[in-house]
């Protein structure tokens, strides 16, 4: 009788991890089989835990009763965007060009000021935040070192236009998002 772990290596936001599949108690002809088996149908289970972005952001693109209009460097919510929403535009708003704030410190910012989150987070920790996908009105773009987020169609960001030290702002352009993981706030 053998009797042992199944480990999985799985790559959670880049991060190697073993992660134990299930404990086994086995006769020796039957264990290595089974091990295999197992391991097999629980890795593909695990592979879906998180959504990859495309490799390219595209840039703006208007949608009526969809996304915000920018208007002097601020968005402006649809009329029919949820109150969270349009909490969380208001509070980007507040943000344009602040330089005190970075990736994380803003994102969390945002969240917070819309209700949708609780305390202030590192870009790494937004790789489990929410649901995985992109989300309905926000969309959180995170990867070990930055995170972004598109709200109504905008992308919020510190990152752009090539310029260190501008702070964050709403933009328009399209952006390389290779290597990050996209997640929302749930509902949203």
């Amino acid at each position: 009788m053998w009797t042992g772990e199944i480990y999985f290596l799985a790559k959670e936001a880049g991060i190697p991890q073993f992660i134990i599949l299930m404990t086994f108690a086995a006769h020796k002809t039957l264990s290595v089989a089974g091990a295999l088996l197992a391991g097999l149908f629980l890795s593909s289970c695990s592979s879906q835990q998180q959504v990859e972005a495309p490799a390219r952001l595209p840039a703006y693109h208007f949608v009526p009763g969809k996304t915000a209009v920018l208007h002097n460097g601020k968005a402006i919510p649809p009329r029919n965007a949820p109150s969270q929403v349009k909490r969380a535009i208001a509070a980007a708003n507040s943000l344009v060009n602040n330089t005190h704030y970075d990736c994380s410190g803003s994102t969390s910012f945002v969240l917070k000021e819309a209700g949708l989150l609780t305390s202030t987070r590192h870009s790494r920790l937004f790789l489990n935040y929410g649901q995985k996908g992109a989300g309905d009105w926000i969309s959180i773009y995170a990867k070990n070192g930055h995170v972004f987020m598109v709200i109504c169609g905008l992308r919020f960001d510190t990152t752009g236009s090539g310029r260190r030290g501008e702070g964050p702002r709403w933009r328009v352009d399209g952006r390389n998002t290779r290597h990050f993981l996209v997640r929302h706030p749930t509902g949203l």
